[in-house]
C-alpha cells in the first residue's frame, strides 16, 4: 500500500476512536445528568475546548487534530441532539424557552469558541515566557 492510502487509514482510526471516546462521554454526562440543559453544557464546553485545541494543535503530534478536534470533541458535542431538545422544549413548554434555549447555545458556543482561543493564546504565552 502507498503511504498516502495507510497515512489516510491512520487518520481515519484515530478519529474513529476518538468518536467513540467523546460520543461515551457524553452519554455518561447525559446518563448522569438526563437534561435538555446537560446538551447545553455538553456543546459549549466542547466549543470552549475546540478553541483552545486550535491554538495548541500545531504544537502537537499531527494525529493529534483529527483524534482530538474531529473525534472526541466530534463525538463529545451534539448540535443534532441540541435541535432534537429544542423541539421537545417547543412541544412540552412555553415556545419562548426553546427559542431561549436555540439562541443561548448558538451564542454560548460562539462566545466559548472564541474564549477558548484567547485562553489558550493567553496560557501559550505565559508557558513561552
Amino acid at each position: 500500500m502507498k503511504e498516502g492510502v495507510v497515512g489516510q487509514w491512520r487518520v481515519v482510526g484515530v478519529v474513529s476512536a476518538g468518536g467513540v471516546a467523546g460520543s461515551l462521554a457524553r452519554f455518561g454526562l447525559q446518563t448522569w445528568w438526563p437534561s435538555v440543559w446537560a446538551t447545553l453544557v455538553i456543546n459549549v464546553v466542547g466549543c470552549l475546548l475546540i478553541g483552545m485545541l486550535m491554538v495548541v494543535v500545531p504544537r502537537l503530534h499531527r494525529l493529534a487534530r483529527p483524534f482530538l478536534g474531529v473525534g472526541v470533541l466530534g463525538g463529545f458535542t451534539t448540535f443534532s441532539g441540541y435541535v432534537v431538545d429544542a423541539r421537545f422544549l417547543a412541544g412540552e413548554g412555553p415556545f419562548w424557552l426553546a427559542l431561549v434555549y436555540l439562541v443561548g447555545t448558538m451564542a454560548g458556543a460562539v462566545v466559548a469558541t472564541w474564549s477558548g482561543v484567547r485562553l489558550a493564546r493567553l496560557l501559550t504565552r505565559r508557558w513561552a515566557g
